[in-house]
């Protein structure tokens, strides 16, 4: 699907606020509201828009530590270890990736312990090579809408 301008302003307004009802959005666009859902169901469908969730401040709900971490497979299973990384509820991003590393991972964690026992337990996923844990001191910037 390919998008047009009047799309593209409403996936933009939808990553700014997506709690705005079709016709708030609407008003604020300038067009009707069946026109904004039609199109909002159309971006669905071709699963532009796979959902709707809530930005939260993961420090506040207890999460202090993010690890951004590296890790290099064996052979040719880099899509197997990947899922399987996926599947961590602590894991935000899983990213396959160019270079000497095969996949980064960033990943947050209440504890110091909770990272500790999660990277001992990457060592023992079949066809991890090895992982090199780079810790966050500081969050400057964590926002993947391109708002």
């Amino acid at each position: 699907m390919n998008l047009d301008k009047t799309d593209e302003r409403i996936l933009k307004n939808l990553m700014v606020d997506a709690r705005l009802s079709a016709r708030q959005l609407a008003l604020k666009l300038g067009m009707s509201t069946v026109t904004v859902l039609s199109r909002i169901k159309k971006m669905e469908k071709a699963n532009i828009i796979n959902g709707y969730s809530a930005i939260v401040d993961h420090e506040k709900l207890g999460y202090s530590l993010t690890a951004i971490i590296e890790i290099i497979a064996n052979n040719d299973k880099v899509v197997d270890i990947e899922e399987e990384l996926s599947k961590f509820e602590n894991v935000c991003g899983v990213y396959d990736i160019t270079g000497s590393t095969d996949t980064i991972i960033i990943a947050k964690f209440k504890e110091r312990n909770e990272l500790s026992k999660f990277v001992k337990g990457l060592a023992v996923i079949p066809n991890v090579e090895n992982t090199i844990t780079h810790v966050v001191l500081n969050t400057a910037k964590e926002d993947f809408r391109l708002a």
